[in-house]
């Protein structure tokens, strides 16, 4: 029971929440693309003007992260600041190579992959992309005020597939609560 000490909350209800999804294709080997302009296409369809704005990858080797608009790139591609990053992480983590030099994904893991989804073994050498991820997190959330996501002068928006296995389809996640 309240009491007449505790403050009223006007206007709580339901917040408007609004989802959308990005999808990517990525090539064999490490890719990062921008979603910073797709991201904002949806905050605007969305009509929501202040609130958070959250962008995730549901995949375990894959992250979203926020840096800056290096504006250079390397001959595959790659921003080169995001280069730099992978450059970095791989000398903690080194690619995964060969079969026994994590200890994920084991020979269970394996055989289910295979068995359950038809995975090639190969393509379970892709340790180094579940750990990258894990540093590198999946998901960010952005301030949204006015309608305009607050990402600074130089911020973007990058989706990162680092699992470099084989070519696949991804889905970046966008959801916006606000009013």
């Amino acid at each position: 029971m309240r009491t007449a000490k505790e403050p009223q909350i006007k206007g709580v209800g339901r917040m408007p929440v609004f989802h959308k999804t990005i999808p990517v294709n990525s090539p064999h080997g490490i890719y990062f693309e921008d979603v910073t302009d797709k991201v904002a296409s949806i905050v605007a369809e969305a009509g929501i003007k202040d609130g958070i704005v959250v962008v995730f990858s549901q995949h375990t080797s894959c992250s979203v992260l926020i840096q800056e608009d290096s504006e250079g790139e390397t001959y595959a591609k790659i921003p080169l600041i995001l280069q730099d990053t992978i450059n970095c992480l791989e000398k903690i983590i080194p690619d995964c190579k060969y079969e026994g030099q994590y200890l994920h994904p084991g020979p269970y893991h394996t055989s289910q992959a295979f068995e359950l989804r038809g995975e090639l073994n190969a393509w379970c050498l892709n340790t180094d992309g579940h750990i990258r991820s894990s540093l590198l997190g999946r998901s960010e959330s952005i301030p949204l005020l006015d309608g305009k996501m607050t990402l600074g002068e130089f911020g973007r928006i990058y989706f990162a597939d680092l699992d470099q296995t084989r070519p696949r389809e991804r889905t970046v996640r966008v959801q916006i609560v606000g009013e």
